[in-house]
């Protein structure tokens, strides 16, 4: 499969998720639904990696990766999930989301400056329309 079956897959799901989390976040507090969310992710990811018999895979992994991946999931899993919990818990889905879904301008950014990836006409456009995007929401 290419790469845009697999954001299509993610697209569809993450349009799904917000849903499910406004209505599990009118009792919860945004923290404690990051946490019963988190523990119930990694039961199933101990259960698959289980089944698959794949704990080798993850027990090989350099140090250095394991920092990456770490960073990578306190900056998505714990301080962007917390704060999105926040946003929706306080907003309107159709509102938080998209403002949310943005992210790939920071990614945009950052690309260019830590990984030395190349600004095209077509990303610069991409990232015109986000920003409109963004702007048309708050109406």
């Amino acid at each position: 499969m290419n790469e845009y079956i697999f954001a299509g897959i993610a697209m569809v799901f993450w349009g799904i998720a917000p849903v499910w989390g406004k209505l599990g976040l009118c009792e919860l507090q945004p923290l404690a639904a990051l946490t019963i969310r988190s523990i119930i992710i990694t039961i199933i990811l101990v259960v698959v990696v289980t089944i698959r018999g794949q704990w080798g895979l993850v027990a090989g992994v350099s140090a250095k990766n394991i920092g990456f991946i770490g960073l990578e999931g306190i900056c998505a899993a714990l301080l962007g999930q917390l704060a999105y919990y926040y946003a929706l818990r306080l907003g309107e889905v159709s509102r938080v989301s998209p403002i949310v879904s943005a992210f790939p301008l920071v990614a945009l950014m950052l690309g260019i400056l830590i990984l030395g990836e190349k600004l095209t006409i077509y990303k610069i456009v991409a990232a015109l329309l986000i920003v409109i995007g963004i702007v048309l929401m708050r109406y």
